[in-house]
């Protein structure tokens, strides 16, 4: 285990001073064109930043995801916990989860009611895709070069009060008593905090729960069967709807995804609420497998590259994406819920990090 170098802080400019947005970044990609796509957990946007000079991130761009997919209702927030781009889309999930009341430290009886209080927002349950072209956000569209594929946005079926996946992971021997006894995401409940895609193809990141120390990644195959809606597709052997795909973390669960290739590069941290260090790990030639999988770092399959550096209250590391920066063609930039204070120049301005790729090997 190696500590990274950080090879430049970045700069996000942003027009709003919302403290909401710069204080709970929970997820971040790049996109072919240069653009820096991010989300928060907060609120029902997806934000866009453009590179203006280097390490300068700014232009920005506020896009309403019920612009383009049909949200459960208007109140509840998404919770933004991971995005991706694939093939002129950008995906984006909701962490799937539900939230504990938490004491505010004023009413000593209201505060022992609210940690009982369990609520669920419906708008987690989305799973989405919006078509991409020329940096925009569009909810049908056409590639310029192939005007006869048509791009449309879509989301994962709905159910009443969550989506199929979940319906689908009621009788799972591990997930499902998380699913019907929706423990919150701060008590080592189902946390969706991951994503990546690659074709029809789904990773679902867990934070948790976290199975006697191993973390979990859901692998999904959708389709659109219908305008607007995704389904699931047979995946692996004997029409399963989902695989699973179990990594020793060391004890820690999945904070975000990102692709290295055909390798998954794995953000990893405390799956409850708890400050501790946060690891990256790879994990290789996850796309060559077809059934459940079970990969512990003696396997060769999986590596622990690096920690972060640790902060406690502050700095808790959410998004990760590879890009150039400094002569680099794979640094890593890292942007962070709970910011310290001192990252945060302007009332809308904040620094990101980008760690030297070199460690990636």
């Amino acid at each position: 285990m190696s500590n990274p170098f950080l090879l430049s802080r970045v700069l996000l400019r942003f027009n709003s001073s919302d403290e909401d947005l710069l204080n709970e970044l929970s997820a971040t990609t790049f996109t072919p064109d240069g653009n820096l796509w991010l989300g928060s957990d907060d609120g029902l946007n997806v934000e866009r930043l453009s590179l203006i000079e280097p390490c300068v991130f700014g232009n920005h761009q506020s896009y309403y995801v019920g612009d383009f997919i049909e949200l459960f209702n208007q109140d509840d927030e998404i919770d933004i916990e991971g995005i991706d781009h694939d093939d002129n889309y950008l995906w984006i999930t909701g962490s799937h989860s539900t939230k504990r009341g938490k004491p505010k430290g004023k009413n000593l009886e209201k505060d022992i009611q609210r940690l009982a209080t369990i609520k669920t927002d419906v708008n987690r349950y989305l799973l989405i895709r919006i078509p991409l072209v020329n940096g925009e956000l569009l909810k049908v569209s056409s590639l310029p070069d192939n005007p006869d594929k048509k791009l449309t946005a879509a989301c994962l079926q709905k159910t009443e009060a969550s989506n199929i996946l979940m319906d689908a992971l009621i009788d799972d021997i591990h997930l499902g008593p998380f699913v019907t006894h929706p423990l919150p995401s701060k008590d080592n409940g189902l946390d969706i905090e991951g994503l990546a895609v690659r074709g029809d193809r789904v990773f679902l990141g867990c934070r948790g729960p976290v199975l006697r120390g191993w973390a979990v990644i859901i692998e999904i195959k959708v389709a659109e069967t219908a305008p607007g809606i995704l389904t699931l597709q047979n995946i692996g052997e004997n029409g399963r709807r989902y695989l699973k795909h179990f990594i020793d973390l060391n004890g820690l669960g999945v904070r975000e995804l990102c692709w290295q290739g055909d390798d998954l590069l794995i953000l990893a941290g405390p799956t409850m609420d708890l400050e501790g260090a946060i690891n990256v790990f790879r994990l290789k030639s996850i796309l060559d497998r077809s059934a459940d999988s079970i990969t512990g770092q003696a396997s060769g399959e999986l590596e622990s590259l690096f920690d972060l550096p640790f902060t406690p209250g502050c700095d808790h590391a959410e998004g990760l994406a590879l890009f150039p920066c400094l002569g680099e063609s794979d640094a890593l930039l890292i942007v962070y819920d709970s910011p310290n204070p001192i990252r945060q120049i302007e009332p809308s301005v904040i620094y990101a990090d980008a760690f030297s790729g070199k460690i990636l090997g």
